[in-house]
This record gives C-alpha cells, structure tokens and sequence, in this order.
C-alpha cells in the first residue's frame, strides 16, 4: 500500500480509493462542518452588528427616539410598538402616550366609561376610546347616561312645529330623557309632551356572521330611530318627523357608556 498525501491507494490491483483523511487529525468532511459553521456563526454576528447600526434606537439612544415618537402621530407610534421589544417598551410608554390620549379628549361630547378603567395605561385608554368612538351600536347606558336635545323636522306637521321652541328661536331646544327603567320622559311643562306613558326599546337584528342588518331605537309604537355618530362621539337619532342630539357632557365622573366592549 502507497500512502500519498491525503490519500489511500490499495497496491494490490483494486485501485480502490480509501477513506480520505486530513493530516492534522479528523476526517476531512467534519472539518468541512466545522469551519462551515463558524464561517456561519462569524456571518450571523457581522449581520447582527449591521442591523444594530441601522436600528435608530440602538443609533440616536432611547432620549433620541423619545422626543421624536413625542412629535409623531399616533398610529406612527403605535405601528412602532411591534418593531421589537426595545421599541415596544418606548412606543407604549404611559409619558407618551398621557399628551396624546388628553389631546384625544379634547372637544369631545362624550368620554367613555372603558377609558377610566383602574390599571389602564394611556396606550390601552387611547386605544378603547378610538374604538368606541367608531361604535355606532348603542346600548341601553349610551341612552341613559345622556340628556336628549329634541326637534322636530321640517316635514313635520305645522302644528308641532309652532311648538318646538328651536323652530321658532323663542327658546332653548326641548329635552328628552331615557331612564333606566325604560321609560321616557320630558321636562315638566313641555308643551309637545302630552305626559302619556312612554317607554323604549333597543332593536337589533343580524345576519351571517354576527353582522348587524337592522339598529334602531323605538319609542312606544312611533317610527323607530336610526342611529348614527358623529365626530365628536356624541349620538343621533332621527327619522323623518324628528331627530334625538345627546347633550355634551365630556366632564362627568367616570364616562359614560357601557363598562363593556360594544363595538
């Protein structure tokens, strides 16, 4: 047998090759593996240092990323809460987000009740009230917790309107209320009010998956009220005789509207 370098031959006519070896010990294929691998773990960590040094917060520093998350809108700042963990505790941050979800707050009618939830951070109260304020289902809280502007339309008989006050710009809007009770009542000398009983009732029907076809407010047995949201959050209902505006109340305690998710 004739050894060359690396090599094994069988002298004896076979010419068959041998296991192959590497001179400085271990078969040649394993050494193969073992640069092959560090040559990937020496590409991972280069390609780690490359990110960092792209990575603003790991470039400018958390103050940096700060300052600039405070002058950025807030669905900016929120798609920045799912960059990375660093990111995400910055992006969630209550000293963020309590100037954004008070500028929120301003010029609003309506305050819900799910932002004042105990333990809510700025983010989540932020988040539950943009939600809400989308929501155009109502609930028998939205109807309680308001006090009710009510006008008549112009394709309302004559009669009814000589009797609304704002027709006639001799007063103030008249005022409905929606008790918990499930009645509905007016002020003590509402001339439009002919003090019978009245009560109200929530309609919903779905169709397919839980989507909602039909929503509507009905009072005894009168045309029934769709139900729209403005801008402001606060609430409409009308059809074509008369319409329902909630009076702003932005200031009471706690919010107002249901203490569940409704949207």
């Amino acid at each position: 047998m004739v050894a060359a370098r690396g090599i094994a031959l069988d002298t004896e006519g076979s010419g068959r090759r041998r296991k192959r070896y590497d001179p400085g010990g271990g078969s040649l294929p394993e050494a193969k593996r073992k640069r092959s691998y560090g040559e990937e773990a020496a590409a991972a960590e280069v390609g780690k240092r490359e990110r960092l040094s792209k990575d603003p917060l790991e470039v400018l520093g958390m103050d940096m990323m700060m300052r600039i998350l405070e002058l950025s809108d807030a669905c900016s700042v929120a798609r920045c809460s799912v960059v990375s963990r660093g990111w995400h505790e910055i992006a969630v941050s209550d000293h963020l987000w309590g100037p954004k979800y008070q500028k929120l707050l301003k010029e609003k009618a309506h305050i819900p009740l799910l932002s004042n939830l105990r333990r809510a951070s700025r983010f989540a109260a932020y988040s539950m009230c943009v939600m809400d304020g989308k929501r155009t289902r109502i609930t028998k809280e939205d109807l309680y917790d308001h006090v009710w502007e009510f006008r008549f339309k112009k394709a309302a008989p004559e009669y009814w309107r000589d009797l609304d006050p704002s027709w006639k710009c001799s007063g103030p809007p008249m005022h409905r209320y929606f008790n918990p009770d499930g009645s509905h009542t007016a002020d003590f000398g509402d001339k439009v009010w002919g003090g019978h009983e009245c009560s109200y009732s929530i309609i919903t029907s779905y169709v397919g998956k839980g989507q909602i076809r039909d929503h509507y407010v009905r009072i005894n047995r009168w045309p029934p009220l769709t139900v729209s949201r403005k801008k402001d959050w606060s609430w409409e209902m009308q059809n074509h005789l008369y319409c329902y505006n909630s009076v702003p109340n932005a200031e009471k305690d706690g919010g107002t509207g249901p203490p569940f998710p409704a949207w």
